[in-house]
C-alpha cells in the first residue's frame, strides 16, 4: 500500500526555504516557537512551550506561503510588542501599534518582510501583500 502524501516535494523545499529564513525567531526564548518538518505531512509549528506540558498550540502547514505569513505574523507582533512594551500602546491591539508607530519605522518593519522574502526565494510573497 503507498503512502498518502499531503504534501508536494516542491512545497515541502519551499516549506524548509521557509522554516529556514525565520530561523532566528525560533532563537528567542520569548517566542517558544519551533517549526518543524514532518516528512509527508507537511511542515509542523509549534508554539508556547509549556513545561512539563510540552507545547500548547500546533499548527500544520502544507502550502509555503501560508506558513511565510504566519511565522512573518508573529516576527511582526513581537517586535510591536517589544515596542509598545512600558508605554501606553501596550493596550492597543497589534494594528493600532503598528498605525501608531512613525512613518520611518512602520517602513523599517515593513522591510523586513522583504528580506525574509528574498531569504526564503519567495518575493512573490511580498508583493501580494
Amino acid at each position: 500500500m503507498e503512502k498518502k502524501m499531503y504534501i508536494t516535494e516542491d512545497e515541502r523545499e519551499k516549506c524548509k526555504r521557509v522554516a529556514d529564513a525565520y530561523e532566528e525567531i525560533y532563537d528567542d526564548e520569548e517566542q517558544n516557537i519551533v517549526v518543524l518538518d514532518a516528512g509527508r505531512y507537511g511542515y509542523i509549528k509549534l508554539q508556547y512551550y509549556n513545561p512539563p506540558y510540552g507545547f500548547n498550540d500546533m499548527l500544520i502547514f502544507t502550502d509555503s506561503k501560508e506558513l511565510f505569513e504566519d511565522l512573518w505574523e508573529d516576527w511582526l507582533n513581537t517586535q510591536l510588542f517589544e515596542l509598545a512594551k512600558g508605554t501606553e500602546l501596550i493596550e492597543l491591539d497589534y494594528e493600532d501599534i503598528f498605525v501608531r508607530l512613525p512613518e520611518h519605522k512602520q517602513k523599517e518593519l515593513m522591510s523586513k518582510k522583504d528580506y525574509f522574502a528574498k531569504k526564503a526565494g519567495m518575493t512573490d510573497v511580498f508583493l501580494e501583500s
